[in-house]
């Protein structure tokens, strides 16, 4: 198969590749951003300690992650053709793909989040903040070098996902990679698509890492948590200025 006739199937299935990963991405994100917040505030100690509801949405999230994505696919049939209409093809993959993604980046919130400084939940807590205002002002702020990384993870997993779904019909780089490159015996078409693969997983993680990298700097050189600590060591001096008059 020359290049002429490559191409046009190259772009067909880059696109589908595209439209699967974007929509699974932005659904993962918006519920599993959620979720992993929750994981957090729910925990021992958390602002809304709830343990039963923690272990209950903990045990569902694990589940989640530990089965393999193909298995996943097999099981999620009637749901994916109850949502999509149709089991093949990129619209249909979307499905599984986002129920596989959105605990994966729940987990990742969840480690994100922890890292954020005890202190400025302390902080706003003594303002006045509510729970909301925690996460809003300080949880999701403070965390978003660390969110945005995970994004990035997140999309790249989503990626070898639509690979594994292009094998059972889902469309895609994957499914062309078999179609053409594994049962019509042509190994130089599947290399071109691993190709193609790997460089958009190399511009993608570039693209993580510098914006990253830039809200790291950012927040470090006068985000709101050195507000926050600002914040909080005036209050015991204050207090003591009180208490003197």
């Amino acid at each position: 198969m020359n290049w002429s006739q490559m191409q046009p199937l190259l772009e067909q299935a880059s696109w589908e590749t595209l439209i699967m990963v974007g929509w699974s991405t932005l659904i993962a994100v918006v519920l599993g951003l959620p979720l992993g917040v929750l994981l957090v505030l729910t925990d021992r100690g958390g602002l809304l300690q709830n343990v039963l509801v923690n272990k209950v949405i903990g045990q569902i999230v694990n589940i989640g992650r530990s089965m393999p994505f193909i298995i996943l696919m097999v099981a999620l049939m009637s749901f994916t053709r109850w949502v999509t209409g149709t089991t093949i093809g990129s619209e249909a993959a979307i499905v599984p793909l986002a129920i596989g993604g959105i605990p994966f980046f729940a987990r990742l919130v969840e480690t994100a989040v922890r890292e954020v400084d005890g202190g400025l939940v302390e902080a706003v807590q003594s303002m006045g903040g509510n729970t909301w205002t925690i996460v809003r002002k300080v949880l999701v702020p403070e965390s978003l070098p660390s969110l945005i990384a995970s994004t990035t993870t997140t999309v790249i997993a989503l990626i070898g996902y639509s690979a594994m779904a292009g094998t059972v019909g889902g469309g895609g780089l994957g499914d062309l990679a078999v179609r053409y490159g594994y049962q019509r015996f042509d190994p130089g078409f599947m290399w071109i698509t691993v190709a193609l693969l790997a460089v958009a997983i190399s511009l993608i993680q570039f693209a993580g890492d510098y914006a990253a990298r830039t809200l790291h700097r950012r927040g470090r050189g006068g985000g709101a948590g050195p507000r926050l600590r600002l914040l909080k060591a005036k209050e015991p001096a204050a207090a003591d200025v009180s208490r003197v008059a």
